[in-house]
């Protein structure tokens, strides 16, 4: 019987820990948590991060959640988007839009401008800056911010043709019309419009 001194315990030790790791791993979907090919149904690890799938256009992802009345997480997820590419007039026209969602109307009404500054070709931009104008009680000006919106978009859109009719309405008889602050509807470049109910 070979003896074994007692200061060569620790490297048995070690040398047992790597052989029971190496058992581990050897046994079904043992290395699946590490990024192997399989994985076991009842495996405890999340799937890891599939990098040959194209990311998430950051952009899409705040509108979905302007849809979804996250303000907050969309106001983030513009600004990621932003620092992903530039600052451009959509997602200015998206940080308004979110901030009229939380009641930050001097906010909305500052990014929405800017946004106009830098593309005043989009109607929706104008639509959206129209929106905040009308919550802020700047009626004059709103009408004349729809009117332009409706003529870049050749009164293709319903939702600026009725906040257009719903400015002009509330302009010639604002005694008798009710308030309608949640009539007004936010639109966005490409396909889909939002409204935005600010938040109380």
């Amino acid at each position: 019987m070979i003896h074994i001194p007692k200061r060569a315990y620790p490297f048995r030790l070690a040398l047992c820990m790597t052989l029971l790791a190496g058992l581990a791993a050897c046994s079904a979907g043992g290395l699946s948590a590490f990024g192997g090919k399989r994985a076991s149904p009842d495996n405890p690890f999340a799937p890891g991060v599939n990098t040959r799938k194209d990311a998430e256009d950051g952009v899409e992802v705040a509108h979905r959640l302007m849809r979804a009345g996250e303000y907050e997480l969309a106001i983030r997820a513009f600004n990621r988007a932003a620092l992903a590419s530039q600052l451009d007039a959509e997602i200015l026209s998206g940080l308004g839009s979110a901030n009229l969602g939380l009641g930050r109307l001097g906010q909305a009404e500052k990014l929405l401008r800017e946004a106009v500054e830098k593309d005043e070709t989009h109607p929706e931009v104008w639509n959206n800056l129209g929106v905040v104008l009308m919550e802020r009680g700047k009626l004059a000006e709103a009408q004349l911010t729809f009117r332009k919106a409706y003529a870049l978009d050749n009164g293709e859109s319903d939702a600026i043709r009725d906040n257009l009719r719903l400015a002009l309405a509330k302009s010639e008889n604002s005694v008798t019309i009710p308030d309608q602050e949640d009539s007004y509807k936010l639109v966005r470049r490409g396909s889909g419009d939002y409204l935005v109910r600010p938040a109380s």
